[in-house]
């Protein structure tokens, strides 16, 4: 994996934004927080990176399981490019099919009802994005998704 520390994974949602985080080593992403989607959630966003020293964040690009794009990869094609301008942190698009739907059946299975999960379905979601990429950058050795608007810090705006 080449970014050794914290990835936080975000699930953005119409109404909530997942959010999740894995150990410094990179191996175990584990959910930590549902954001309501409103004004400043980017910024909370942001700020919860910033309290976990986050070297990555993994936003989930919802695709059609022929891999077009609809409305909601759009949105979160747009939240992403708010996370950029929010924060120095290196942000990257990570396909996300049936993140939700894993997410459910995870919840199910460990006996947590629809209405129990509500609460934190968004975050468990982020948590199988994330470790799915994360297992995928192990594999591959090198960074996974798209980038997105690299942030500019220092020097490098001038160049």
């Amino acid at each position: 994996m080449t970014d050794v520390g914290v990835w936080l994974g975000i699930d953005p949602g119409q109404v909530r934004i997942g959010v999740a985080v894995s150990d410094p080593d990179g191996l175990l992403a584990v959910p930590v927080e549902t954001v309501p989607r409103r004004r400043g959630d980017v910024e909370r966003v942001a700020a919860i990176a910033q309290e976990r020293a986050a070297v990555q964040i993994i936003v989930g690009l919802p695709r059609s399981l022929s891999g077009s794009e609809g409305p909601a990869a759009g949105l979160a094609r747009e939240f992403a490019q708010r996370l950029v301008a929010a924060t120095t942190v290196p942000v990257r698009l990570f396909d996300e099919r049936l993140t939700t739907v894993s997410a459910a059946r995870e919840l199910r299975a460990s006996g947590k009802s629809s209405r129990e999960s509500r609460d934190v379905i968004d975050q468990t979601a982020a948590a199988v994005l994330l470790q799915a990429a994360l297992d995928s950058s192990r594999s591959r050795g090198e960074p996974v998704g798209e980038p997105v608007g690299e942030p500019v810090t220092g020097d490098e705006g001038l160049r």
